[in-house]
């Protein structure tokens, strides 16, 4: 631990022969977390090379004052990066495939629309388009796909945000969570074993203070006291990779 914190350290200042040590003695965990994305159309290399910059990312932020494995902070951001990968790629393939025929649907069925008067059926619109009816049902799924991720919210002030952007937060959110957890799992298991036994009680199996006490043999007041002093070791810890 020791050894890898001071090779952070040094690639964090510029080193490159550190930082490339770290990133070939990681590259087993880059493939193991790749092989969960196989299956999804994407070659293992692009995977591979998309986890890598996730574990660059890692080396870069990972604080090494924090009692917590490197391994354990890096699996959230070489996952998170590879899903930001599929997500965006997804779309970026969506648009480009069917964009053109999107585009001769959407003129198809206004000039059908105004023409007659009503919703023009998909016969209709595909002869006026040139286009398979297939090839017209695609294109409106995939328009409305890409449509709803763009379309228009507003925020309780006012400001105006798409929803791409909730997209984007939310899972920020969600890797921010799963690595708190992990962060707070460490900490638990870094306490001597009868401060762990404290804090499981309370707060996994939730007993009271006064039922804690009966089981590692002290007062409350001691309990009361004991708890305060880790949570306030803990969040001090905690918030020193914040």
């Amino acid at each position: 631990m020791a050894e890898n914190a001071v090779l952070i350290e040094r690639a964090q200042a510029g080193e490159k022969e550190a930082r490339e040590v770290l990133i070939e003695q990681n590259l087993g965990l880059v493939r193991h977390i790749v092989k969960r994305f196989s299956g999804r159309g994407y070659e293992t290399e692009d995977l591979f090379q998309i986890g890598v910059i996730g574990l660059i990312k890692s080396i870069d932020k990972f604080n090494t004052s924090y009692d917590v494995k490197f391994s354990t902070y890096a699996v959230p951001l070489i996952t998170g990066e590879i899903k930001r990968f599929l997500r965006d790629d997804g779309m970026v393939k969506v648009s480009r495939t069917l964009k053109e025929n999107g585009m001769k649907v959407k003129y198809a069925r206004e000039r059908l629309g105004n023409e007659k008067n009503r919703e023009p059926t998909l016969e209709e619109v595909a002869s006026e388009a040139a286009l398979t009816v297939e090839e017209v049902v695609l294109a409106m799924e995939a328009n409305v796909q890409v449509e709803s991720i763009y379309k228009s919210v507003y925020q309780n002030d006012g400001n105006e945000i798409f929803m791409i952007d909730q997209i984007a937060d939310e899972k920020a959110n969600e890797q921010e969570t799963v690595l708190n957890h992990l962060v707070v799992h460490q900490l638990i298991n870094g306490l001597p074993q009868k401060e762990q036994k404290l804090i499981k009680l309370r707060y996994y199996q939730e007993k009271t203070q006064t039922e804690v006490a009966k089981v590692l043999g002290i007062s409350q007041v001691q309990v009361s006291r004991m708890e305060k002093k880790i949570l306030l070791t803990m969040r001090e810890k905690f918030s020193e990779i914040h």
